[in-house]
C-alpha cells in the first residue's frame, strides 16, 4: 500500500498534474508529472519547513471495466508506485491514468507500461 504522505488526494492536485505536467503514454496507461512545487502551491500534508515528500494519484475509468475491476486495477497501481515513488524529485505530483486494456492486463504487464512511462518522464529512455 501506498503510505498516506504520498497519496494524492485534493483535486486542485490532480489538474495541476494533468494540465502543467508533461506525459508519458503506453498502451495501458498514461502518467502524468509536475516536478516540484511552486511558491504558489500548497501542501496538506508538508510538515514544518522540510520539503514535500513525491505524491502520487490514480484515476481509473468506467472504460477500464466494473467496479472490482477498476478497484482491482487502482491497488495493482498503488502497490506498483510504492516501490517507484522514491524515483521522484520532493514535491512531485504524479497521476496515473489507467487505459480501457488495463482491466484485462496481468500485474507484470502493468508493471512493463509504468516504468517505461517513468523512465521516459525521467528522461531514461527515449520515445
Amino acid at each position: 500500500m501506498l503510505p498516506t504522505e504520498h497519496r494524492l488526494r485534493r483535486r486542485e492536485d490532480f489538474a495541476a498534474a494533468v494540465r502543467r505536467g508533461r506525459r508519458a503514454g503506453r498502451p495501458l496507461l498514461v502518467v502524468h508529472l509536475r516536478t516540484g512545487l511552486t511558491s504558489g502551491d500548497t501542501d496538506p500534508h508538508a510538515s514544518g519547513e522540510s520539503a514535500p515528500p513525491a505524491r502520487a494519484g490514480f484515476v481509473v475509468s468506467k472504460a477500464v471495466g466494473g467496479a472490482v475491476v477498476r478497484n482491482l486495477v487502482k491497488r495493482r497501481l498503488r502497490h506498483l508506485m510504492r516501490d517507484r515513488i522514491d524515483r521522484f524529485d520532493a514535491g512531485s505530483l504524479v497521476v496515473v491514468r489507467a487505459l480501457p486494456g488495463a482491466g484485462e492486463a496481468g500485474h507484470d504487464q502493468l508493471a512493463r507500461d509504468l516504468d517505461t512511462a517513468v523512465q521516459r518522464l525521467l528522461g531514461g529512455v527515449p520515445r
